[in-house]
């Protein structure tokens, strides 16, 4: 394990801002509003030759008791144990207040090593704050602007002994190790178990309390997202990359996603938008119903964006603990899935309890079946084999007594699978008659729930560049415009 730096401190002093400075993206999100972030959020940081781990927290609340405020507060004093180091932020322009004074006294008491930063120290107005840092006696003030990048070089000369010390440390167990370690272990059959160099990317997304959190935290062995009754409780999308069941993943969490006219406020935005964003980067899209009010409106619309974005989709019903007439429920889903999702009809359909962990492991499976089909490749002729098939069993149309013809198919990409046929008039080519072909190609070539990319192509679709003249080089008629040496 790398070294590992959290950043603490007050809500609104900078944390996120000097979070994604250090991880070189914008990761999490910012805003003037202060307790934007309420997870631990973990990200690779790079300063100068310096390579680490850093976390950013939830602004430190003076609250101890179960509200909202305290399960940050003690989630934020787990990363402070389980850090290499510390990163203590007051906000110099506010100077020191009291909050800062008992959450120094904290890390004195809990953390390994504390570094004290005082950010937003660009201009005058922050003179006095830094004079005021001293008294917290954590040693000399580091002057940050994180939004400016200021002092990035003084705090990487803090850093630097600290992380040499780490990685001396980590290679000296990896020395005693070799030495008494000698086991190999072999998978099934003898065979080497080789483990993929990319995780699986998955994301986790539903409306408001369906309890998307509480899943990762049962998957991961570990509370590492905020928890509770309270519906919007996540507001960024949090990735954690762990292990499950052999194999690599990363899983995201996003922020609970309302009704359009409902997300009013700034903040909100952003974090739909974010979540938004992760379902385009996945590979695998889970959404998360409730079993108590399943197939809402907004579940609809959520399933239908992954899809259309081309996502492998997988839906899971949590809070089945709770249910009493499990066989009847389950036929009642199975039915509207197959009424009101059409578009993924043959797609994964699994029960969960993310309180318990009952489930899991049926999700595990769909997700990596999910993610085969939507791999899969079929070969060019036995896909014309099935075309012909398909082709004879029912003709297209002849509309205006103009007969189209499918010449041929094959398949462009995957992830999800697309494929092309060519034909005459594909204009005139109704949308009944490619539903037909969709659904032939997904029953014949087992590929249930994946989204299917299917484009028909005329023949004067085939060479864009069939109509423009050629033109010389610039290079070459510089050449050719040269007088030759006698």
């Amino acid at each position: 394990m790398s070294f590992t730096l959290a950043i603490v401190g007050r809500p609104n002093v900078g944390k996120s801002t000097l979070f994604n400075r250090l991880v070189g993206k914008r990761l999490a999100l910012v805003d003037d509003q202060p307790g934007v972030t309420r997870d631990l959020r973990e990200g690779a940081a790079r300063l100068g030759p310096l390579k680490f781990t850093i976390l950013d927290t939830a602004g430190l609340e003076n609250a101890t008791d179960d509200s909202l405020p305290g399960r940050m507060r003690r989630l934020t004093e787990r990363a402070v144990a389980e850090a290499d180091a510390c990163l203590f932020l007051i906000d110099a322009r506010a100077g020191v207040l009291p909050d800062d004074e008992v959450f120094a006294d904290i890390l004195r008491r809990n953390a390994g090593h504390v570094i004290l930063g005082a950010n937003k120290a660009e201009g005058r107005a922050a003179e006095a704050g830094l004079i005021e840092a001293f008294s917290l006696g954590l040693g000399d003030p580091l002057a940050l602007s994180a939004e400016h990048g200021e002092g990035m070089a003084e705090l990487a000369t803090v850093l630097a002994p600290l992380i040499e010390a780490k990685d001396a440390e980590i290679e000296a167990e990896a020395e005693a190790a070799a030495v008494t370690n000698v086991d190999v272990v072999d998978g099934e059959d003898g065979e080497i178990q080789i483990t993929p160099s990319r995780p699986l990317q998955i994301a986790v997304v539903g409306r408001p309390n369906a309890g998307k959190s509480t899943l990762i935290n049962k998957l991961i062995g570990e509370e590492r997202l905020l928890t509770g009754p309270e519906a919007g409780i996540t507001r960024d999308s949090i990735s954690i990359p762990f292990e499950w069941q052999g194999t690599p993943v990363r899983i995201h969490d996003t922020a609970g996603m309302r009704k359009r006219a409902k997300v009013q406020e700034k903040l909100e935005r952003l974090s739909v938008s974010d979540g938004l964003r992760a379902i385009k980067f996945a590979e695998v899209v889970v959404v998360l119903l409730d079993a108590a009010i399943p197939f809402e409106q907004q579940d609809l619309r959520i399933a239908d964006l992954a899809e259309r974005e081309g996502r492998a989709v997988v839906v899971a019903v949590n809070k089945w603990d709770a249910e009493r007439h499990k066989q009847e429920k389950l036929a009642e889903l199975r039915e509207a899935f197959e009424r009101l999702l059409p578009q993924l009809r043959g797609a994964p359909l699994v029960t969960v309890s993310a309180k318990t962990g009952r489930g899991l492991d049926r999700l595990h499976d769909a997700i990596l079946r999910s993610y085969e089909v939507w791999n899969r490749r079929v070969p060019t002729a036995k896909l014309n084999r099935w075309l012909t098939g398909m082709l004879e069993a029912h003709p297209p149309p002849a509309p205006g007594g103009r007969r189209i013809r499918l010449r041929y198919a094959t398949q462009a990409k995957t992830r999800p699978p697309g494929f092309v046929v060519m034909c005459s008039h594909p204009d005139k080519l109704p949308e009944s008659y490619k539903r037909y072909l969709v659904n032939g190609l997904r029953g014949d070539f087992d590929m249930p729930g994946t989204p299917v990319r299917l484009t028909f192509r005329g023949q004067g679709d085939k060479n864009p560049y069939k109509d423009k003249k050629k033109s010389t080089p610039s290079r070459l008629r510089k050449h050719l415009g040269k007088k030759p040496l006698n």
